[in-house]
């Protein structure tokens, strides 16, 4: 037993010392450039095909390509790839989310060469590089990561290299050369996983497709050592390496032994699964912001072509027309990402899995084999199906609500990876499954017009998800998602909306592919798969479901038509220049275009017009024609936005509000009152606190001590929809508006998701701040940082709050701009509104505020009128 138990620990440490390398190269690339490299993998799988192709299809010694392969192809891949792929996109701005469909595209791009090059049968030759006694991979590994922990520990780049990591611009600043930091972390990262692909290839199929994704299920290494720690990534590997080894022992009996083996194989998987979901912030500053782009239309006549070309097929016959067949299955598979990703912004990596699971529910309910249910009719086995798939979107809704970012994205792989290996895989679930076509539908032509039905009834299901409320609080939460729940959006249930009516689509599409290849075949819903459809969905417009039925098109023509792997190689190839065109292909285009000659917006020909007049009269930008200087206060009409309640409106208050971040105390003990009626102004230095403050009383930050009260209820456990919804609305320091929706439309969030039942308060608060007219109907993001302030504001009002907390409002704004905003902050206040303003321009504080409280270090020292307030601050500053 004990040569057992020895013999098992130096297998399972073989695969860890593999597992090991693969999360130092990791955690290397991300600390130096602040990637996470999904083409680790394909990296690896490049190398190993490249090694044997030296070895044993050319003769070449075995030293001779493992230096050619290791030290020279695997370095040089990734200075190419940082240099020509990743740099530019620093260079653009650095969006995270482009860069994580750049490094997926990369993989994509590796994956379909090597089809293309190597073809996509199984290699069983590759040659070993290491001995299997583990303890020379072993060693390989501990001298690795010692070496690499010394060098950053101890030497000038390793110092460059926390300095990058910590900020960039600031390394740069300071004479860093962060772009060599960056290719060098590239380079080692691409050595380390070509050193695990080599290292791996003679215990593995080395194919295109299984070596990639086996290497990517053990990104929970790096996960686990929440992308930092080198020594906890080797401890990590190898503990769950020699436990998976040791597992192999058990023979569990009875009807979970199935599950229960799978489990013991995969262990890998399951740490994936319990890291990405237990471990939700392995990396803060990689959340994925929506790019700020307005949307770009269809061009004309697109969809009139595409009808055309999805009914030709039915002039087809033989083998052209069952290929075609695949198309309108796949393109509702993809919709389920233009609704998931394009609609509500959010990353799935996992749609492959709930595709598989419509095909095989499908499947299992037309066999008679699902517990508990008799056998069906094909299409009510599909409805069924679709029904029971659509709630287990919540695998990945449930993390999203509190992810975003790669913490989402890798959740959402995890669950892929996860149905995959303990669903597709068993033999207990999937073995002697056959699928049928419904009756009536049995030969192609049939079968495709019945697909082209269900399309049709998947596109307008899209749509509707793109028009009306629900349209443009799913917008709102894409584009900006804490101004959504600022105007009051139910983030949440919206993302789990989302989540499930992707793995709706995604199920129905999985069961008409499945009935279209009369098999559920586990290796068309493999997550690599579910990569590349993510990928050519999002390179074809995220947000277009013409998009996703032109990359459904691609993905089967190209490939029936061309050698395996061509498709995977375009659409890698657009997705490794998405930086360039984020907005895809139509943007392209359309940049393409030769420029007309300029012409004035909406807004130039209105102050054209303003400025033709006679010099004194024009008027500030506002729906009261009077004008006011900034001292006079409340002596003209005030322009209401609700009539006043018969009782008064809640007062605002806070007790003894704490809050502290990482042993940082923001808040110290903050009490605070916002009566209605009155203006409330809060100043002081940067790092004070006032934002915590305002935070708090939005409900984006829960107080570690203290109330938050909105007249007798206490609101501090409240989100911050919910408060939206109570008549607490607020503005953000740095613009919180969605710029792929109108002017009217994002005003219209804030009037659709507050407590206004009024029809006519969208177009009173267009009014109000002078956006009627033609620039109602402009898409935000075209607009300066002028107009885009006054949007924001209109949008807060819409909803007719009865507090409104405005931090920082006159930011970005002229001299006229800041007048007549003055002038409507005292007409709120005239009404009942209870205003608290956070603003560092201290003359406009004097002029509009009737209390100024002021805040260091977490505390309110001094509080009063504004006059009292500031000349003893002067004092004060004098006396220093």
């Amino acid at each position: 037993m004990s040569s057992l138990t020895y013999d098992l620990t130096l297998a399972g440490l073989s695969v860890g010392s593999a597992a090991a390398l693969t999360g130092v190269g990791l955690i290397v690339t991300y600390r130096a450039t602040g990637v996470l490299n999904f083409a680790h993998g394909a990296i690896a799988m490049v190398c190993a095909y490249v090694l044997r192709q030296c070895v044993v299809e050319w003769g070449w010694p075995l030293w001779a390509g493992a230096v050619v392969t290791l030290l020279i192809l695997a370095p040089v891949m990734g200075v190419v790839l940082e240099r020509f792929v990743f740099r530019p996109l620093s260079v653009l701005g650095g969006d995270p989310a482009q860069t994580l469909v750049a490094s997926i595209g990369v993989f994509v791009l590796l994956v379909g060469g090597a089809a293309l090059l190597w073809g996509q049968g199984a290699r069983d030759d590759a040659p070993e590089l290491v001995s299997a006694d583990p303890w020379g991979q072993l060693a390989v590994v501990l001298v690795l990561a010692a070496g690499v922990g010394a060098v950053i520990r101890w030497t000038r780049f390793g110092r460059e290299l926390r300095a990058v990591v910590d900020d960039r611009g600031l390394a740069v600043l300071g004479g860093i050369d962060a772009d060599r930091v960056a290719a060098a972390g590239w380079a080692f990262g691409a050595f380390t996983a070509g050193l695990t692909g080599v290292l791996l290839a003679p215990f593995v199929r080395l194919d295109p497709y299984g070596l990639p994704l086996l290497v990517m299920e053990v990104v929970a290494v790096a996960v686990a050592a929440r992308m930092r720690s080198l020594p906890v990534a080797v401890v990590v590997a190898l503990g769950i390496g020699v436990a998976q080894s040791q597992l192999t022992r058990l023979h569990p009996s009875g009807r979970g032994e199935p599950l229960l083996q799978a489990v013991g194989a995969n262990l890998f998987v399951v740490a994936l699964l319990v890291a990405c979901l237990a471990l939700p912030r392995i990396g803060t500053r990689d959340a994925l912001p929506r790019t700020a782009t307005a949307r770009v239309p269809t061009p004309q006549g697109a969809w009139i072509v595409a009808v055309i070309l999805f009914l030709i097929p039915l002039g087809f016959a033989g083998s052209d027309l069952h290929t075609s067949v695949q198309v309108p299955a796949l393109g509702v598979v993809l919709l389920s990402l233009v609704v998931v990703t394009g609609r509500s912004g959010q990353i799935s990596l996992g749609q492959a899995a709930y595709a598989g699971l419509g095909a095989l529910f499908t499947a299992l309910l037309a066999a008679g084999r699902f517990p508990g249910l008799p056998r069906l009719p094909e299409l009510a086995a599909l409805a069924l199906a679709v029904v029971l798939v659509a709630p287990l979107g919540l695998l990945t809704g449930w993390p999203a609500i509190t992810r975003r970012g790669l913490a989402l994205a890798l959740a959402t792989f995890a669950v892929g990876v996860g149905v995959s290996r303990f669903v597709f895989a068993q033999p207990y679930a999937t073995s002697g499954l056959s699928l049928d076509r419904p009756a009536g539908f049995e030969g192609d032509r049939a079968y495709y017009v019945l697909e082209l039905t269900l399309l049709t009834l998947a596109l307008l299901a899209t749509h509707a998800l793109r028009r009306g409320r629900t349209g443009r609080a799913l917008a709102a939460m894409r584009d900006h998602e804490s101004g959504a729940s600022a105007a009051g959006v139910r983030v949440p249930a919206l993302k789990l909306l989302a989540f499930v009516a992707g793995a709706a689509l995604a199920a129905l599409g999985g069961g008409m592919l499945g009935m279209g290849l009369r098999a559920f075949d586990p290796t068309a819903y493999d997550p690599v798969r579910g990569l590349l459809w993510f990928a050519a969905v999002v390179v074809l417009g995220a947000d277009s479901t013409l998009g996703a039925l032109t990359a459904a098109a691609l993905l089967v023509g190209l490939d029936a038509g061309a050698r395996g792997g061509v498709a995977a190689a375009l659409v890698g190839v657009l997705a490794v220049l998405v930086g360039r065109f984020p907005g895809g292909p139509y943007e392209a285009v359309r940049r393409l275009r030769p420029r007309r000659g300029a012409r004035l917006t909406a807004t130039g020909l209105q102050a054209r017009r303003r400025l033709q007049r006679a010099p004194g009269t024009a008027a500030p930008p506002t729906a009261d024609p009077d004008s006011a200087r900034p001292g006079t206060r409340r002596q003209s009409q005030p322009p209401t936005l609700h009539a006043a309640d018969g009782d008064p409106p809640p007062i605002l208050t806070t007790h003894n509000l704490r809050a502290r971040y990482d042993g940082f105390t923001a808040l110290d003990g903050v009490d605070l009152t916002v009566p209605p009626g009155r203006i409330t102004a809060i100043i002081g230095p940067n790092g004070a606190g006032k934002t915590t403050l305002f935070h708090c009383l939005a409900g984006t930050v829960r107080p570690s001590q203290g109330r938050v009260r909105y007249g007798d209820r206490d609101i501090t456990r409240l989100p911050a929809h919910a408060r939206t919804r109570l008549g607490i609305a607020r503005t953000f320091q740095q613009l919180a508006v969605f710029p792929t929706l109108t002017v009217a439309e994002n005003v219209r969030v804030g009037a659709e998701q507050g407590r206004t039942t009024d029809p006519a308060a969208v177009d009173r608060a267009l009014r109000l701040f002078a956006l009627d007219g033609p620039l109602r109907d402009a898409p935000a993001a075209d607009l300066p940082t002028g107009t885009l302030r006054r949007v924001e504001l209109a949008r807060a009002l819409a909803g007719t709050p009865s507090v409104l907390l405005l931090d920082e409002p006159a930011a970005g704004l002229d001299t006229a701009e800041v007048t007549a905003l003055a002038r409507i902050l005292r007409a709120l206040a005239a009404d009942g509104t209870a205003l608290l303003v956070v603003e560092h321009d201290l003359d406009l504080v004097a002029d509009l505020a009737d209390v100024v409280h002021v805040m260091t270090a977490g505390r309110i020292i001094a509080s009063g009128p504004p006059a009292h307030v500031l000349d003893t601050l002067d004092a004060r500053e004098t006396a220093v």
